[in-house]
């Protein structure tokens, strides 16, 4: 699943995206794209409230991840939102996998270490991580936190310090924290500035210019 279409360029003679967009708009997807990662992503295992879904992609939009990856529930399809996420979800590139296996698989090969949410023995601070690296989050279930298969294929686990009675967040409340500590520490210790290539930025300029043209439906029906 992702935000953009099959195509962004332009055929048979149409203008570019680009070409339809006025300059602040130009600026702000330069500005919001310069400040993308894919270093550090989020996955959501097994949700099964629709509000829940939706808080948490407007999380990472907002604060500037550009991957989510989403653990099938066989009881409960992942449907953010729509009143929630307010279109957030068409800028994010959403990847669906049917087991937590497989997702890990997949973002080890290409370099993630993966850190499950769980308060467990041996679980570092989420306050003692370093996001200097490619990680990756795993938030768990609303009732039952992540799975076993979950604790049985990340690298290790983390917890989020509380300091009063409470000693659990709702797991959107939970991701709010845990993505602002981890871009905060990215600021500080990395800079501003994010990670994509130039390869991946022009491709993203490209995505977000056509997200970002009002009646591409029309326009481009044919492209």
């Amino acid at each position: 699943m992702g935000g953009g279409g099959p195509k962004y360029e332009a055929a048979d003679g149409k203008p570019l995206p680009a070409e339809l967009l006025l300059a602040p708009r130009k600026e702000r997807i330069e500005k919001v794209v310069s400040m993308r990662t894919r270093n550090f992503t989020v996955v959501l295992d097994r949700l099964e409230d629709t509000f829940n879904m939706a808080a948490v992609l407007r999380t990472c939009e907002g604060m500037g991840l550009q991957d989510v990856h989403v653990i099938r529930n066989p009881d409960a399809p992942f449907a953010p939102n729509s009143k929630v996420t307010q279109g957030c979800d068409k800028w994010l590139d959403l990847h669906v996998h049917r087991d937590f296996k497989s997702c890990a698989e997949l973002l080890k090969k290409n370099g993630y270490r993966v850190l499950a949410s769980a308060i467990q023995p041996g679980a570092t601070s989420l306050f003692e991580l370093k996001f200097d690296q490619k990680i990756a989050i795993v938030l768990g279930n609303e009732r039952f936190g992540v799975s076993d298969e979950v604790l049985t294929h990340s690298d290790g686990t983390f917890w989020i310090p509380m300091r009063g009675f409470s000693q659990s967040m709702n797991i959107s409340a939970a991701a709010s924290a845990c993505i602002t500590r981890a871009i905060s520490w990215r600021i500080e210790h990395l800079g501003p500035e994010g990670d994509l290539s130039p390869e991946e930025r022009t491709t993203l300029t490209e995505q977000f210019s056509f997200l970002s043209v009002k009646q591409r439906g029309r326009v481009y029906r044919n492209g």
